[in-house]
């Protein structure tokens, strides 16, 4: 790696930390990125997912004001984000390559809808749930976060499309708060994937570049903060009009 490479590794990581902090899909910059300069798909995605994580912590602890009083929804959900992320990662050094684009774009194009359709579905379970109290969702939100963290263990770009789309339309609570919960448990993911990728690597299973991983990491840093501090300033329906228009870029870019 010479310094231009570097230099342009450093500068995809602070935009993904940023994006990942206000929307998700980051990795739709890091990820090319890595590929553009040589690194093999695989080595890039475990590596650019590695350097993610403390750009999502960076991301999570800027929104700690909208936070408060989620700790106990967010514990839950988090089980189920852990278990997807293992599953996830497995499933990454698993399955052929050739899997990757048609799996990634499929799970995109879901999440858009959902995020489409989010007010008028979430008015629709509100009037279902009238009467109940399910301060956490219930086990139908528990599953979905379980197949996001899935998606998120195996590529990681537009898992928090999923997430807040998964949050939106199951939780009567604020956008900006359900952001700050996305972040958390897309953070989770990513950290457990992480660890999942480095023991692989111990064992000489799974191929890391550890330069890679420093630069997105001090990248992601700089980019969560400011992404946290841009974010809550974003009304909720322009920030679901930006989570609209990063998802079909995502597509658009896979399928090229």
């Amino acid at each position: 790696m010479n310094l231009l490479d570097a230099v342009a590794v450093f500068a995809a990581g602070v935009a993904a930390g940023g994006i990942n902090t206000v929307v998700g899909s980051g990795s739709l910059i890091t990820f090319p990125t890595l590929v553009a300069l040589g690194y093999p798909p695989v080595v890039a995605n475990v590596s650019n997912n590695i350097g993610l994580v403390p750009g999502g912590v960076t991301g999570a602890i800027g929104y700690r004001k909208e936070l408060e009083g989620q700790r106990g929804r967010l514990l839950r959900l988090a089980t189920a984000s852990c278990v997807g992320a293992v599953i996830g990662g497995l499933l990454l050094l698993g399955l052929p390559e050739k899997a990757f684009n048609v799996i990634v774009i499929a799970l995109i194009a879901i999440a858009l809808v959902l995020v489409v359709v989010q007010p008028r579905l979430q008015k629709w379970m509100v009037r279902r749930r009238e009467g109940e109290h399910r301060p956490h969702g219930g086990a139908l939100l528990w599953i979905g976060v379980l197949f996001a963290g899935m998606y998120g263990g195996y590529f990681g770009a537009a898992q928090g499309i999923i997430l807040i789309a998964l949050l939106g339309i199951m939780l009567d609570d604020d956008l900006q708060r359900l952001n700050a919960g996305k972040n958390v448990l897309s953070a989770v993911v990513n950290g457990t994937a992480a660890i999942l990728f480095t023991l692989t690597w111990l064992f000489g299973d799974t191929g890391i570049d550890w330069w890679v991983v420093l630069l997105i990491a001090a990248g992601s840093t700089c980019g969560g903060m400011i992404g946290a501090s841009v974010g809550r300033r974003i009304p909720p329906m322009v920030l679901r009009g930006v989570i609209v228009v990063v998802g079909l870029v995502a597509i658009v870019n896979l399928l090229l």
